[in-house]
């Protein structure tokens, strides 16, 4: 029998339920450029003054386009909503790894009965499976994955009250956070898990990690468990991932506020902590029961040393990871690097939080193409994007001087609120960043944000409609590109327009309908996971809404696309089983297999049991995506 159970909130809702932003109040100064943008937003304009703003208004312009490889043969699907992944005929899927899945032999098989042991959970795959990477040594294949997050009411399922009740059900939450490293192998088109390999590693909220850049030593990272303020325990809600030019796993830290609370209930939080969302109490977890330092009353400084990139070798398993201060502290959804031009390394990174900003790092130092880069993300300038409505941005540099905050180090630490004193342009939720291999073009997903033009950002922000962010109470979002001047990622100013406004034209005829290149056949909402294959396609994952239903009707579970970056097209590739998100992607060597994650499967109500169907539980998963031909697949 299908298992009902009451829907549970999901990060955003439960800030916004015990943590709400104040109702914007003066937009007064604000209406004449609203106004101006009417014809536009209503979607009566043609494409003439504003065309720049949608580049499926037209076909992208000859000196845009670069080449391309022929993308991957197949034939567009239809969205559904089955308890199954769905992929185009001439293609197979295969389950690769699941939460739970013992990495070593002296692990024990997935228990759906009691769903593991804190114990058990060491030994394991990682829940809720994100970002992750392909690496390969000496023709070893090793993939590391986030570990985002656990479902309580699907972990503690064994629980009456489906919450953690004992510490070994705190402890076992907090032993499925983290990354994942494992070695996998292919044989007879099969892959599989390589337990025992000296690759695998598990990485939890508990692992030791070095505090490097700006703001190691500081006082505002100093605790009393480390009063040098260079050292941290583990990593958690580790969402999107990167990875670098000389070889390592970036892993980005983001709702980290929802596993803090206080043992003082008249605590009054900072602002500094109020804006980062950090409050009284915790999502349900319950990790300051078992592990002071969630404990905000007893360790105020303990929530600056979270929210960071946190780079890892991948093939050093006795290495320590690392947080890169110098990347700045947000709710980090990916980090997009390339070496620009001039040699200097460029990481996009995005604050996932409706209202929040772009950011952009380069780094002091040049890369070496054979020499020692273990360091180049120690120390370089941090940036935040500012749009303007004619299509031009420009990166506005965070210092000291530009932001009035005292130092770099705190700037580091309260990247927020420099980017808000430099006036950056608030963002619909921007997720995954993507850099096209082909030419300096980046693209970002804007996932959605039903507060645009309705309520300012935590910090107070305005967030009125216009420019990459153009539709009021946006439910379906957007991706947005630009290319910076000169060709040269380090450049202070760049063009950019939107390449697709997502949207459902069967249900809306104004701008909700979406761009031109949004049809009946390929229509989505909530673009979330964002990468480019080797010959420059752009596959897009969503994380939205899947009722199937109103506003969503026809766009079924959620899913995979792979876009066109010279024309536009977007064609439906894969659909995820019931209540699931699309995220993470990645290719093995001789690019014949895509690795691609199923998060949170039957999250909300209970109505998926997949992978293993009957009365299982539901486990994310990443499937194994080939072509019947064997050809490559991106």
């Amino acid at each position: 029998m299908t298992e009902k159970r009451k829907p549970h909130l999901s990060f955003d809702e439960f800030d916004e339920v015990n943590y709400p932003r104040p109702q914007a109040t003066d937009f007064a100064g604000l209406c004449e450029r609203l106004l101006s943008r009417r014809d536009f937003l209503s979607g009566t304009a043609a494409c003439g003054a504003t065309a720049f703003l949608m580049s499926a208004c037209a076909v992208a312009p000859p000196g845009r386009r670069a080449a391309m490889g022929e993308p991957p043969p197949f034939e567009p699907i239809g969205a559904n909503t089955l308890d199954t992944v769905t992929v185009p005929k001439g293609y197979r899927w295969q389950v690769l790894v699941r939460w739970g899945d013992p990495m070593w032999s002296a692990g024990k098989p997935f228990d759906h009965a009691t769903r593991g042991t804190a114990t058990s959970q060491t030994l394991a795959f990682g829940d809720n499976n994100d970002g992750m990477e392909l690496f390969t040594h000496d023709g070893r294949s090793i993939l590391a994955v986030n570990n985002e997050y656990t479902n309580l009411d699907i972990i503690h399922g064994n629980r009456a009250s489906r919450k953690p009740e004992t510490a070994d059900d705190v402890q076992k939450t907090k032993n499925g956070h983290g990354i994942s490293i494992i070695e996998i192998a292919e044989t007879g088109r099969r892959w599989t898990l390589v337990k025992d390999s000296p690759y695998n590693r598990r990485i939890t909220a508990d692992t030791p990690m070095h505090i490097t850049g700006p703001a190691r030593g500081h006082a505002l990272m100093k605790t009393k468990a480390d009063p040098s303020g260079t050292t941290s325990l583990g990593t958690f809600n580790n969402c999107g991932s990167g990875r670098t030019p000389w070889g390592t796993y970036l892993a980005c830290e983001e709702n980290v506020n929802g596993y803090f609370s206080s043992s003082d209930p008249e605590l009054k939080p900072s602002a500094e902590l109020t804006r980062y969302g950090f409050g009284l109490k915790d999502w349900g977890y319950g990790w300051r029961r078992v592990d002071d330092r969630f404990d905000i009353a007893k360790h105020p400084h303990e929530p600056n040393r979270v929210g960071y990139v946190v780079e890892i070798d991948p093939l050093d398993p006795d290495s320590t990871p690392k947080k890169r201060t110098a990347l700045g502290r947000f709710k980090h959804e990916n980090a997009a690097v390339v070496v620009a031009r001039n040699e200097h390394v460029v990481v996009y990174l995005g604050d996932d939080e409706r209202g929040e900003f772009l950011y952009r790092f380069v780094s002091r130092r040049k890369h070496l193409a054979n020499g020692d880069n273990a360091d180049l993300l120690e120390d370089g300038s941090l940036y935040a994007a500012r749009f303007s409505d004619n299509g031009r941005g420009e990166w506005i540099e965070l210092t000291p001087a530009a932001t009035g905050i005292a130092s770099t180090a705190e700037i580091c630490i309260h990247t927020r609120l420099a980017a808000s004193a430099v006036g950056a342009t608030t963002m619909d939720r921007p997720e995954w960043i993507a850099v096209n291999p082909l030419k300096a073009e980046t693209y970002c997903c804007l996932t959605n944000n039903k507060h645009r033009g309705v309520k300012p950002n935590k910090g107070g922000d305005a967030t009125p409609a216009g420019g990459p962010n153009p539709r009021e109470k946006n439910l379906y979002g957007q991706i947005v590109r630009w290319t910076p001047d000169n060709g040269d990622h380090t450049a202070a100013s760049f063009a950019w327009d939107l390449y697709v406004l997502a949207g459902n034209p069967t249900v809306h005829q104004d701008n909700r309908k979406g761009s031109a290149n949004v049809h009946a056949d390929n229509m989505f909402n909530s673009p979330d996971g964002l990468k480019f294959d080797s010959r420059g396609g752009l596959w897009i994952q969503t994380d939205g809404n899947y009722s199937n239903a109103k506003d969503f009707a026809g766009h079924g579970n959620n899913q995979m696309l792979l876009g066109d970056p010279r024309t536009g097209e977007i064609k439906r590739f894969l659909v995820g089983p019931k209540e699931c998100e699309v995220t993470g992607i990645a290719w093995s060597a001789d690019r014949k297999t895509m690795f691609v994650g199923i998060q949170h499967p039957g999250e909300r109500q209970g109505e998926s049991h997949w992978p293993g169907g009957g009365d299982t539980v539901p486990r994310s998963s990443i499937v194994a995506i080939t072509r019947d031909d064997g050809e490559p697949i991106g």
